[in-house]
């Protein structure tokens, strides 16, 4: 066990008599209580004890009694003399010396205090595992989370306080105003038929989307609960939103079926719920019907243009409508035959409907896809996609999803302030869309604009708290804003989520802390989720360079060089390594050239370590000049 005072230096440093009174108090306090749970004191160190125990349950039964002690001595003195303590415990071999421990083990507890809140508890999963079934104690998992100098996360666990509880029942009320619609079930006989029910989940979502009074969860976080069995009240704690939507649809023939309800994730009341037999053509009625009942159940007031956008028909021809939502099914795969098949399944829908704005935008949104994941050049991709997002809102001025399109479209021409732009004028029209905010968070990176970058990024992880690009993109910007401790503190909460981003950005966070052995455990951690991922070349190349081992490092460059000529959106990473090897000549070259093709990494160039040596070099601004961008000097 180890257990520290929260706030303890800072203290000293303000009232040095008044820190030395309190830590004497606690140690009165403490030493009882380790005696009645067979607790050995190894030692005390400043205002921390540590302590040994023979077994995990009175080990788990001492820091209740210990945080339970502090309690009720807190409620009986003023507040500047309260003592607010965290524990930590781990089980493992140690080695005893002249009374004294070491090991692994200890070193493990020492990282799991600081993790506890004031006046609490963590312990590892060997305790939990220990104890579980033998003591009267809720512990509940915090997830995986990485520790320093230790090779692999480790699963930790807080000590459920019952006074906690009591006392933030009242004030951790789920605000009802912010809305998940949960995937609605696919009850068609056809299991083809599933991108339907997918399909209506994200048109209500888009929907209410567009009502400012309502906070509305993205769809990359929501579909993590397709298929899933935990009750409304757990749904609704993980996403922070209040009020939950669920239903089913059922598709046989040009009927449907279709069941909504609404859910207080509070209480898991039933505010509303209603069911729908309609003929397929009768689809944006119903949708439009679900919305209007959430809204009203809620008692949100709407505005003219609200009321149009939850009314809105995108396209007269349910056979269009059809192949539209197959290609957004598809769209979400990162694989080329699937984005190409939406392709031609939105190029489909405009031929049964000239006038379907949104599948305009959607053929623009394949061939984005398509460069971004490295499958055609952004030359090609630009040239494909500006004409299809003109097209949409010439025949939609009012699309925010073309506003978006558009905003990406410059974004990849390197337009990054005509990107902000249209971004602005999507988030009028849809104030509640993550990806608008995750393009603007991109574009003010490139810019160097970190306010923006951090204020947009979170914005983005508030309303797509699982979306896995999301999550890793928060981490990458508050390094870059240097923010250090909430990098860490993200990755800690977010690695079971999205673990190969996470290594992305605390890679970075390892060579920029100069700690090597953080950086390789990062990337074999990579090397195991996605072996054969261009940023897992480029880390492990990356490296290899600084530690001196060339030959890796060049195995790496030929593994993306194919990319390089082919004007991908990896065709830079090659070039980074090069640097790494200290050849600033070969990092210039693909600079340039990557310039012409539109691949700049901007945010990379101005924030990341590795380009920190060179950016007095004045081809470095140059670099920028020549892509269009403004310069890191200008």
């Amino acid at each position: 066990m180890f257990t520290d005072m929260v706030g303890y230096t800072a203290m000293g440093q303000r009232n040095e008599s008044l820190s030395l009174a309190l830590l004497e108090e606690q140690r009165k306090l403490i030493r009882p209580i380790l005696a009645r749970h067979n607790g050995r004191e190894v030692k005390t160190i400043g205002d921390a004890f540590m302590v040994e125990f023979p077994n995990a349950v009175d080990a788990v039964r001492c820091a209740y009694d210990i945080q339970r002690t502090i309690r009720e001595f807190n409620l009986s003195v003023d507040v500047d003399r309260r003592i607010h303590l965290r524990v930590g415990l781990h089980v493992g071999e140690v080695v005893e010396s002249q009374g004294d421990i070491s090991g692994d083990a200890v070193n493990i507890a020492s990282r799991i205090e600081p993790l506890a809140k004031d006046g609490g508890v963590c312990v590892t999963y060997q305790v939990h595992d220990l104890v579980k079934g033998k003591v009267d104690i809720t512990l509940s998992s915090l997830g995986p989370m990485w520790l320093k100098n230790v090779a692999a996360p480790i699963e930790v666990f807080k000590m459920e306080m019952p006074w906690e509880n009591e006392g933030t029942r009242a004030i951790t009320r789920l605000d009802t105003k912010r809305v998940a619609i949960l995937p609605f079930a696919s009850m068609s006989p056809d299991p083809n038929d599933e991108y339907f029910a997918d399909g209506l989940t994200e048109e209500l979502i888009d929907r209410l989307c567009q009502v400012k009074e309502l906070g509305v969860i993205a769809r990359t976080s929501v579909m993590n609960y397709k298929d899933q069995k935990k009750n409304a009240s757990e749904i609704g704690r993980e996403l922070k939103a209040g009020g939950l939507v669920e239903g089913s649809i059922r598709k046989a023939g040009n009927k449907i079926r279709v069941t909504a309800q609404l859910i207080d994730a509070n209480t898991e009341e039933h505010l509303w719920s209603s069911h729908y037999d309609k003929d397929l053509d009768d689809v944006f009625s119903v949708q439009s019907d679900i919305a209007e009942k959430v809204v009203q159940e809620l008692r949100i007031h709407l505005v003219e243009q609200e009321k149009m956008a939850l009314e809105k028909r995108p396209t007269e021809n349910t056979e269009a409508y059809t192949c539209f939502l197959q290609g957004t099914h598809l769209l979400r795969e990162a694989e080329e035959a699937p984005i190409r098949h939406a392709l031609e399944l939105f190029e489909r829908a405009v031929s049964l409907d000239p006038s379907f704005a949104r599948a305009y935008a959607g053929i623009a949104r394949c061939h984005l896809e398509l460069a971004y994941e490295g499958y055609i050049s952004f030359e090609k991709a630009l040239e494909q996609s500006w004409p299809r997002v003109a097209k949409a809102l010439e025949l939609d001025p009012n699309l925010a999803e073309a506003f978006i399109t558009r905003a990406d479209v410059l974004f990849m021409a390197d337009d990054l302030k005509g990107s902000q732009v249209e971004i602005r004028k999507a988030l009028e029209l849809n104030p509640n869309h993550a990806r608008a905010y995750l393009i603007y968070a991109h574009a003010s990176a490139a810019l160097g604009e970190t306010d923006e970058m951090v204020r947009n990024i979170e914005k983005a992880y508030q309303l797509d708290p699982l979306s896995p690009e999301v999550i890793r993109y928060v981490g990458q910007y508050y390094l870059y804003a240097d923010r250090k401790e909430d990098c860490l503190k993200h990755s800690i909460k977010t690695l079971q989520f999205e673990p190969y981003g996470t290594n992305r950005y605390l890679f970075d966070y390892y060579i920029e802390t100069h700690d090597l052995e953080g950086a390789e455990r990062a990337v074999r951690e990579m090397e195991r989720l996605g072996p054969t991922m261009a940023q897992t070349y480029l880390n492990r190349g990356y490296l290899a360079a600084i530690t001196g081992d060339t030959k890796t490092a060049m195995e790496m460059i030929n593994k993306l060089e194919s990319d390089v000529l082919a004007g991908t959106a990896r065709s830079t990473l090659a070039g980074v390594i090069y640097l790494g090897l200290g050849n600033q000549e070969k990092f210039f070259e693909y600079m340039f050239r990557a310039a012409k093709d539109h691949t700049i990494p901007g945010s990379l160039l101005r924030f990341n370590a590795a380009t920190r040596g060179i950016r007095s070099d004045p081809r470095f601004a140059e670099i920028f000049v020549r892509a269009g961008m403004p310069s890191p000097h200008a």
